[in-house]
């Protein structure tokens, strides 16, 4: 069973980045543009316009699979950002200030950074179009706790 999970792991990854990217950049969306639901903000409005940005651009990287560990790096430090500074001074607990969009999307992004992107990235198919020309690169096994 272990070996079949593990084995599924990449598709498994990839598919998180993508619901976690459609989910970033539809937040991103809404606060830019208004749609789905949402209000805009004003541009240049510190910290909510800058916000919006980075949940949109970084959101579509992160859907693309394109430059995912660069776009989730900064994508939850800005998701950090926005819970100490926005959420926190309310109350402690995310379920008291409201702050658990911006806690679960700053842990996902975070943890982002370290897996890559999974199957089904642009990352992978641009890595495999730059090595074609060198010789294989030693297969690289997933960290399991």
């Amino acid at each position: 069973m272990t070996g079949r999970l593990n084995s599924a792991q990449p598709y498994a990854l990839g598919l998180f980045r993508i619901v976690v990217g459609l989910l970033f950049t539809c937040h991103g969306a809404s606060s830019l543009f208004g749609v789905l639901g949402g209000q805009t903000v004003d541009t240049g409005a510190w910290p909510n316009w800058y916000a919006a940005v980075i949940e949109l651009v970084g959101g579509s990287l992160v859907l693309l699979g394109l430059a995912t560990r660069a776009a989730a790096f900064i994508s939850s430090g800005a998701m950090a950002y926005a819970y100490f500074k926005v959420h926190q001074p309310e109350a402690l607990w995310p379920i008291e200030n409201s702050g658990e969009g911006a806690a679960m999307f700053c842990w996902a992004m975070f943890l982002l950074i370290f897996t890559g992107s999974g199957a089904f990235g642009l990352d992978r198919l641009f890595a495999k179009r730059s090595s074609a020309g060198r010789e294989p690169a030693a297969e690289q096994t997933p960290v399991a706790a």
